[in-house]
């Protein structure tokens, strides 16, 4: 397939930091994906929650299954845009492995627990992760990945306009992101990809675990007509899993759809022709429409009133919470119940934000079941060490 002059082309690759080995049979895109598939924190997003804690069952979504969807639907929308598919693909692998155990409530408190030293930002993590924390080549540190790959996922949410992190700030200075820029084509397209999958995901796994109804679901009109298009075609059909499964398929090419339509538009308005021409935009060029915004709004409120902040969500939110920072404030206050490889990477003389920093990182990189076992073996005396 001939990609659009405005996709990025392996030639059109700004490199890598490390100069590194060639690969003929592979683009440099698809090598970063390879890296990516292969790494321990993409391994260890299997047991991470998206919104149910790893142990509740019933084959909800993990940050891993989520990926992958969102990664599914970014080849879909990249390949019908004449963009380059494995570029928005590695992106889309990328942008939650950074992700502490427990989803948001475990990000949350890393981000109280870090308040003073810096904060905590899982898109930051990513980062980290990428270019430092995993450590697979003894030429360099991290995975070395390419410019595009690394800058559309510290931007796919958007361009940054005030930097904080002091890391961030650091690599930047090598590798300059274009920060206050918005990313390519392929990274926005990841970040739509996003919100389709978890926004229709949810509903999968928020119904199933029945927090709300179908019924309840469908007094949100454009659910209501999936609802009677489905029943209509199907009337002998009783089971709720087929019909919940009906409204997301249906949902997902709605919005796949939808931002097809609307983007190509954009292009076309915004007068998109070569990669430098989507960055300088005022707004993301991959985006709904403002009909589409309009119902995803309606969406949105409908999770967050019947699902996030369900009892059931909200009190294991609270766990998670809890067991976050009190790992944190436990290992901060005494370094020596750290594991030993994680106690050797402080110095004898270290300040306190270098020991928060790798408490930060230590928790930041547990699943949640590594997060409940380390709690439990501090905290319950009859649990052995």
């Amino acid at each position: 397939m001939e990609l659009a002059s405005y996709a990025l082309t392996p030639e059109k690759s700004r490199g890598r930091l490390y100069p590194d080995f060639a690969v003929f049979i592979r683009s440099p895109f698809q090598r970063d994906r390879d890296r990516l598939i292969h790494s321990s924190a993409f391994r260890r997003l299997d047991g991470k929650t998206q919104v149910f804690a790893y142990h509740e069952g019933k084959n909800y979504r993990t940050r891993l299954t989520h990926s992958i969807e969102v990664a599914q639907i970014t080849r879909t929308l990249c390949k019908s845009l004449n963009l380059n598919e494995e570029l928005g693909e590695a992106i889309a692998l990328a942008h939650d492995l950074g992700h502490s155990p427990f989803g948001h409530a475990g990000e949350r408190g890393l981000q109280n627990a870090m308040k003073k030293f810096g904060g905590f930002d899982h898109n930051i993590q990513s980062l980290k992760i990428m270019t430092k924390l995993e450590s697979h080549y003894p030429e360099f540190e991290g995975l070395n990945l390419t410019w595009e790959t690394l800058a559309g996922t510290v931007k796919h949410n958007g361009p940054i306009k005030k930097v904080s992190d002091a890391y961030l700030k650091e690599y930047d200075k090598k590798f300059n992101f274009e920060l206050k820029l918005f990313p390519q084509l392929e990274a926005q397209v990841a970040a739509i990809a996003d919100d389709i999958a978890y926004l229709n995901h949810d509903i999968d796994d928020g119904c199933r675990a029945d927090m709300f109804s179908l019924t309840q679901l469908g007094r949100l009109p454009f659910i209501a007509q999936i609802l009677q298009d489905f029943e209509k075609k199907y009337p002998k059909v009783t089971d709720k899993n087929l019909k919940i499964y009906g409204v997301t398929r249906n949902m997902i090419a709605r919005m796949v759809f939808d931002v097809l339509d609307n983007t190509k538009a954009n292009i076309k308005r915004m007068k998109i022709c070569t990669i430098e021409d989507a960055p300088k935009q005022k707004n993301f060029v991959v985006d709904f429409s403002e009909n589409m915004k309009s119902d995803i709004a309606l969406l949105r409120q409908f999770l967050r009133a019947n699902f996030y902040t369900n009892t059931q969500v909200a009190r294991m939110d609270m766990k998670s919470q809890r067991i976050v920072e009190e790992l944190f404030s436990l290992f901060t206050n005494n370094t020596k119940l750290l594991p030993e490889e994680i106690r050797h990477k402080i110095s004898s003389n270290a300040k306190d934000v270098e020991i928060a920093e790798t408490v930060c990182t230590y928790i930041a990189n547990m699943t949640d079941m590594n997060a409940v076992e380390e709690h439990k073996k501090l905290y319950d005396i009859h649990t052995r060490f």
